[in-house]
């Protein structure tokens, strides 16, 4: 039901998403479909869920959600420095009517044994204004390998923005080792819904030590963001449910008018063979920091 980049893997080729719905592994959770690779979309934009979207939604209720639809590639490149992918996307009504134009540029780059994926995001609003009410399922996410998720100690319950639960089991913790830690000093689980710069999430698969980062950038609406960051595997950066986040003391409801447009970047690192340390963590959010 959305456009998607998968799977995502170190320089060594070790993947670092989950496999499941697509590509099923042993061990995996099967919870949350719409979770694929990494992916931009958000809970409530004129009322509409692009997020919770996917095939497992019953025909009954479709109504509700909406769908982004891949319309081009507009430009491919690569040479030995970096590579980057143009595309078009139009995130549609239930009856096909577009309601916002997305043009997003992937920039891939690789230093040493460190990938990094810069998104540049431009969202423009087609025939009538456009809001994204507040709400916790936003805006850029990544679903991560069963290695990575932290340690679960008990089964838990999600509930989306439509009050659909969500059961999500216990299970083997044999080599699960993934911890977050914020650009704020917050870890594991206690970075769900704070605000941070970046945000480090930590871990090992195999004999390889792993550190998948995603750096916002100042120029953002709602910088620095929050984070939608769970123990179980979905690692989000979510700048516009600040009402939800705050429990109600901060209100955000962005707009955007017939016709405007908003920029949202982000980078998402993957450092293989060695766990990164917040100041070399700080470095690489300074670098995407300064204005080009």
């Amino acid at each position: 039901m959305k456009p998607v980049l998968y799977p995502l893997r170190t320089a060594n080729g070790t993947i670092v998403t989950r496999g499941w719905p697509m590509d099923p592994r042993p061990g995996e959770r099967v919870d949350h479909p719409h979770h694929v690779g990494l992916w931009f979309n958000y809970g409530n934009v004129n009322g509409l869920d692009f997020w919770n979207n996917s095939t497992a939604i019953p025909a009954e209720q479709k109504s509700g959600f909406g769908t982004i639809k891949h319309v081009a590639v507009k430009n491919m490149i690569a040479d030995d420095k970096k590579a980057e992918l143009e595309v078009t996307m139009n995130w549609q009504k239930p009856d096909g009517a577009n309601l916002l134009k997305q043009d997003t540029k992937y920039i891939f780059t690789k230093e040493g044994e460190q990938l990094a994926i810069e998104l540049i995001t431009k969202l423009t609003s087609l025939k009538e204004d456009v809001t994204f009410s507040d709400n916790k399922e936003g805006l850029l996410g990544i679903r991560l390998a069963r290695e990575l998720e932290h340690p679960s100690t008990e089964p838990q319950k999600f509930t989306d923005a439509n009050g659909i639960p969500t059961d999500v089991a216990k299970l083997n913790n044999a080599g699960v080792t993934g911890k977050y830690r914020s650009s704020e000093g917050f870890e594991g689980d206690n970075v769900w819904s704070t605000r941070g710069k970046w945000v480090n999430l930590n871990g090992q698969i195999g004999d390889e030590r792993v550190s998948l980062v995603i750096l916002d950038n100042p120029k953002n609406v709602g910088y620095p963001t929050y984070w939608h960051a769970r123990g179980y595997g979905l690692f989000a950066a979510n700048p516009l449910g600040q009402k939800e986040f705050s429990k109600g003391k901060e209100t955000l409801n962005y707009k955007l008018k017939a016709g405007q447009s908003v920029v949202f970047r982000y980078k998402v690192l993957i450092n293989a063979g060695s766990n990164l340390s917040d100041t070399e963590v700080n470095k690489k959010f300074l670098e995407f920091a300064v204005p080009r």
